[in-house]
């Protein structure tokens, strides 16, 4: 699976009393749908997916990949506390036609996860998942920092296909670069402008067809309207290696210089086209006005995403046309004066 470009970490709205609006994620999805996002990673940490129980996780999962345009790529956040939970997560959402998943290492047992337990729990669900897998390095939020020496190691497996890393850390993109020109070499489908070609896409146009005329119909002369047959989708192949996305909008350009595919940006759920845009130059090699791009979005997203975490992020969606609402307690709402910062932060960045 290509994973490349700019995804949105979609947030999940909740009601005043906590249960999930599942309509406000419903139009969320839709307008990033709309967008030049590459895709939408659902229930990563900007989608609270540690505060949701599972059977919450399955009807988000549901909901979102129904609302959500065929050709944009959908990440599902399924990393869980062990192999079998994790497992039964990455079926659901194999289920729901999602292209990947993104993994997080185990948490709560923080002294016996080592690098030896790590590297087997990654394997074990690479093994089983019948998704590709993202190595998913948050080290603010696990106290686990995946080695690079282990990155390395799943690299080799053929169902691991790449990294997000949110550690902020450029030295670590360019380790992992390092590492992604030694890993195996996948062919994946694309369209004819090298875009992801999701299973969603392929779906579709295998569903679409002629309504069924019976005999009869055609004997007694009666008219029957047919929808006519869908163009066939054009598809052409591709080589991509591991591929490695960063989780830091304040080092979005840096990462992407560094050799990186791209970014999952928190920062992105409010802000999806100025983080598109830094992208957007870069790839037109025009350095001067992504540099520019860059720098516009750095100081808000550092304050937004880095200090007032979730709640921020979703107020921040909030005053920018999308639904974020409150956060799910035990987090915090924001304060009035910390609102009001946020407003003048994207005073310059609505969408």
């Amino acid at each position: 699976m290509l994973i490349e470009g700019i995804f949105a970490a979609v947030p999940t709205p909740f009601y005043p009393d906590e249960q999930i609006y599942f309509r406000k994620l419903e139009a969320n999805m839709a307008r990033y749908s709309r967008s030049l996002l590459a895709g939408m990673v659902v229930l990563g940490s900007t989608g609270e997916a540690a505060m949701l129980d599972e059977g919450e996780s399955v009807e988000v999962f549901r909901v979102a990949a129904e609302a959500a345009a065929p050709q944009k790529v959908l990440i599902a956040g399924v990393g869980r506390q062990s192999v079998k939970a994790t497992i039964e997560l990455a079926e659901a959402a194999a289920r729901l036609q999602y292209d990947a998943v993104l993994i997080h290492p185990p948490t709560y047992y923080a002294p016996q996860m080592g690098e030896k337990a790590v590297l087997h729990h990654f394997n074990t669900v690479a093994d089983r998942s019948p998704l590709p897998i993202l190595l998913y390095n948050i080290p603010k939020f696990v106290p686990f920092e995946i080695p690079i020496r282990v990155v390395e190691e799943l690299a080799q497996h053929p169902n691991v296909i790449g990294i997000k890393d949110s550690s902020g850390n450029l030295d670590r993109i360019c380790a992992e670069v390092d590492v992604a020109r030694t890993a195996p070499r996948r062919t994946v489908t694309v369209t004819p402008v090298f875009e992801a070609v999701t299973g969603r896409m392929l779906s579709a146009k295998g569903e679409s067809g002629g309504s069924f005329v019976s005999a009869g119909d055609l004997a007694g002369g009666t008219a029957v309207a047919t929808a006519p047959p869908a163009a066939a989708l054009k598809t052409r192949t591709r080589e991509v290696g591991f591929q490695v996305l960063t989780g830091s909008a304040a080092g979005l350009l840096a990462s992407l210089e560094a050799g990186a595919n791209g970014a999952i940006l928190g920062f992105a759920a409010c802000a999806p086209q100025a983080c598109q845009e830094v992208y957007l130059a870069w790839k037109d090699h025009d350095l001067k006005l992504a540099q520019e791009k860059q720098q516009r979005i750095a100081a808000p997203s550092q304050r937004i995403l880095g200090q007032l975490g979730i709640s921020g992020v979703k107020y921040a969606c909030d005053f920018n046309g999308y639904f974020g609402g409150r956060a799910r307690s035990p987090l915090l709402p924001l304060t009035a004066d910390e609102k009001s910062e946020i407003e003048r932060l994207l005073a310059g960045i609505r969408n």
